[in-house]
């Protein structure tokens, strides 16, 4: 028998890859991180000898969600900005209590409390996008997170860059610095058209054939947007992304709520992907994304969150149930999105955005174990016809059990653990009352 550090009994293991595969009373092997095996128990138990056995007879264990937009330091803005649509959610609130509040303690402890909700919510991984982005990969490593952090620019001044060059400066400065570290990945995230010069734009595209990272934008997010592109610059922001070179199979377009059907071709035809933001879409007004359209077309539609400000909350479930739910009703197809392709998105798609599927987002032999363990037996999940069903129509973070990222236990019965599994929630909470306290008087004070 070989030595192991961990056999996990599940009874039942969605791998994702195929997308309709779903494996009855199977183990997963994992040993240095990795799954070195998927198998019946019986044989995993002839097979192996391990350190560490879990039993989860009740459980649905899938790969570990991705969530592919975020800004997880603004989870301490949740609810600042309610009933605004985006311009005036930007200008009146978000903006200027960033101003006020951001520095590296801000990015760092909101990070933090972003991580420990995720990880609760089954999502191992994020590609978060905001100021000092080397705090938000500290922060989210320091909990036992996979991060992807973006290299931002913005033309104008804020308290962590003054202009784009000193945005990509430091934010290139942070990826030499954590370069080395495996659980730690990049993206260029040039904030959105709007903001973003086309002198940026173009560096930004050279950049990214240059490192090979993803490129992470708001595109397309609101009708105003595309009517002051047309004003500004005669074309709308994807035509305009497309001269500058930024429309090919490394971008990750964040929103795309307000696309034609030649601009959905275009995605199409440059594999180019769409991170869907369900809830802040919905809360913010700015629209339905045609997603129905979009997977017709075969582009790959992919899941985040958004901030907490904007949503207000990070479950990657309440997402996947969302987007399935909106694109059947926007579409009139009760079969589109199916919850084998919703968690698919969930998961392997968005590690194949971010430039992972090679090491995550499936549970195969070989690939890292990023694990998210759904308990199903509750009254709310049951009885149980077709636990992929339940996972995105019934289930909701609450049924999350155990969490594993690179085979760290770091979710346990429903507590986010250290290395000695003591709870790292009073931790975390501790540093919030202070920036509470300081938002509340910032919007207590006159204009």
């Amino acid at each position: 028998m070989k030595k192991i550090d961990t056999l996990i009994e599940c009874r039942w293991v969605a791998p994702v890859h195929p997308r309709d595969a779903l494996l009855t009373d199977h183990a997963i092997a994992i040993d240095t991180g990795k799954i070195v095996a998927l198998q019946p128990i019986e044989a995993a138990r002839a097979a192996f000898d391990p350190r560490t056995r879990v039993a989860l007879s009740n459980h649905l264990v899938t790969p570990g969600l991705i969530n592919a937009h975020t800004h997880a330091a603004m989870t301490l803005l949740r609810g600042v900005g309610d009933d605004l649509p985006l311009g005036r959610w930007l200008n009146e609130r978000i903006w200027p209590l960033e101003a006020a509040l951001v520095a590296e303690e801000f990015v760092y402890d909101g990070t933090r409390l972003a991580a420990l909700e995720m990880l609760r919510s089954g999502t191992t991984c994020c590609s978060d996008m905001y100021f000092y982005p080397e705090q938000s990969a500290r922060a989210l490593r320091d909990v036992g997170m996979r991060a992807v952090v973006g290299i931002i620019a913005i033309e104008f001044p804020t308290v962590y860059a003054t202009d784009a060059e000193d945005y990509l400066r430091k934010g290139l400065a942070a990826r030499d610095l954590l370069r080395e570290d495996p659980m730690v990945g990049f993206t260029l995230a040039p904030h959105a058209p709007y903001t973003v010069a086309d002198s940026t734009l173009s560096r930004m595209a050279m950049l990214a054939e240059e490192l090979d990272l993803p490129v992470h934008m708001h595109v397309h997010e609101t009708a105003y947007e595309v009517a002051e592109s047309l004003k500004q610059h005669g074309v709308r922001p994807l035509a305009r992304l497309d001269r500058l070179g930024l429309v090919s199979e490394r971008l990750i377009a964040v929103h795309a709520v307000h696309l034609d059907d030649t601009e959905i071709a275009l995605l199409a035809q440059r594999g180019a992907h769409v991170a869907h933001c369900p809830s802040s879409n919905l809360k913010l007004a700015s629209g339905i994304a045609r997603v129905a359209d979009l997977m017709a077309h075969g582009v790959e539609v992919v899941l985040g969150t958004d901030g907490a400000a904007s949503n207000n909350r990070l479950d990657l479930l309440t997402e996947a149930r969302l987007a399935a739910l909106l694109a059947k009703g926007s579409s009139g197809d009760a079969a589109v999105a199916p919850a084998a392709a919703i968690l698919e998105a969930s998961t392997l798609g968005a590690a194949r955005a971010l430039g992972l599927a090679q090491r995550i987002g499936s549970i195969e032999p070989g690939k890292e174990a990023d694990l998210a363990a759904f308990d199903l037996s509750d009254i709310e999940t049951q009885p149980i016809f077709d636990p992929l069903s339940h996972l995105v129509y019934a289930s909701g973070r609450e049924q999350v059990s155990d969490v594993w990222v690179a085979g760290a236990h770091v979710v346990r019965k429903r507590q986010v653990v250290d290395a000695t599994g003591a709870s790292l929630s009073d931790t975390v909470i501790a540093s919030l009352p202070a920036w509470q306290n300081r938002a509340r008087q910032l919007l207590n004070a006159p204009a």
